[in-house]
């Protein structure tokens, strides 16, 4: 039931939200399989961090630092599994534990410039992908439509 003082939907705003809804998850799936593959396929030499260190690598860019028992929690796994995931990450030069200056006895998980790197050149690698796609799929007026489309749901999230 709608309260009184809101306005009816239209059958635009209905389609649009379903559109958008259907699409972004379509998105965000395509976006993290090419993340897999990119994984899968290593390079460079360099160990790439597993699925799960990718995980915990983008929650930290995203949220900051945080405990590896609020880490584990927001992963919804075990503290010795995201303790053994800290490590590798730690090893590999991702992250890095400091005192927490609240409470002494826990330490925060940070990243690490390394870490901050590698995630802002994965944030570039799909951003790449978006446009080239974008690019070819797309003429230049339906290129332009997307970027009022998305300042228009921008204000929305923001509202």
């Amino acid at each position: 039931m709608m309260p009184a003082d809101e306005e009816p939907l239209t059958e635009g705003a209905v389609q649009a939200a379903g559109d958008i809804w259907v699409v972004f998850g379509r998105l965000r799936r395509k976006l993290r399989a090419l993340e897999a593959a990119e994984e899968a396929m290593g390079g460079g030499g360099e160990r790439e961090p597993s699925p799960p260190q990718s995980s915990v690598l983008r929650r930290l860019a995203r949220n900051g630092p945080a405990s590896a028992s609020d880490l584990a929690a927001a992963e919804g796994v075990r503290h010795q599994s995201m303790a053994k995931t800290v490590i590798a990450l730690e090893e590999a030069g991702l992250v890095s534990r400091s005192p927490d200056p609240d409470d002494g006895r826990r330490q925060l998980v940070s990243l690490t410039d390394r870490g901050h790197q590698r995630r802002r050149g994965e944030r570039l690698a799909r951003q790449a992908w978006l446009a080239r796609a974008l690019q070819a799929h797309g003429t230049e007026e339906e290129v332009r439509a997307v970027i009022t489309a998305m300042a228009l749901l921008d204000k929305v999230a923001q509202a």
